[in-house]
């Protein structure tokens, strides 16, 4: 049995951790064949996405009700992403925060939400999901 081929034109995920408290998926996303890019802050991600075109984007949803007209500061990243619509972006999301969620979903486009505590398996459907198309 022959090794599965190498991927010649490996997929870039940027991975935006700002609150963490979860497991580190860089194995997961790695072996959907994703090279990965990290930022710890939606800011330093803008930076990023001067100089890198992800394929996929995997963020969390912090809700900021202190916010006088967004919900949170990914939506000043969904605004920057609309302009590469073959970039795919996943968010991991609070249950609590559903609600608030909706907003984004209704306005941005997001290729797929999970909620915390993000189930790995469904986690790799979704990259694969993104890869697919």
């Amino acid at each position: 049995m022959n090794p599965p081929a190498a991927n010649p034109s490996k997929r870039l995920l940027l991975s935006i951790i700002e609150l963490g408290g979860y497991p580190d998926f860089k194995p997961i996303y790695r072996q959907a064949g994703y090279e990965v890019e990290s930022a710890a802050s939606v800011r330093k991600a803008l930076g990023l996405l001067k100089k890198l075109s992800p394929d996929v984007i995997v963020a969390e949803f912090n809700f900021q009700s202190d916010f006088r007209d967004r919900t949170s500061s990914l939506e000043s990243l969904l605004a920057v992403v609309q302009r590469s619509p073959k970039t795919k972006v996943i968010v991991f999301y609070e249950k609590d925060h559903a609600h608030q969620l909706t907003r984004l979903t209704n306005q941005y486009p997001i290729h797929e939400t999970l909620a915390f505590p993000i189930d790995t398996a469904k986690l790799e459907q979704s990259l694969q999901r993104a890869a697919a198309g």
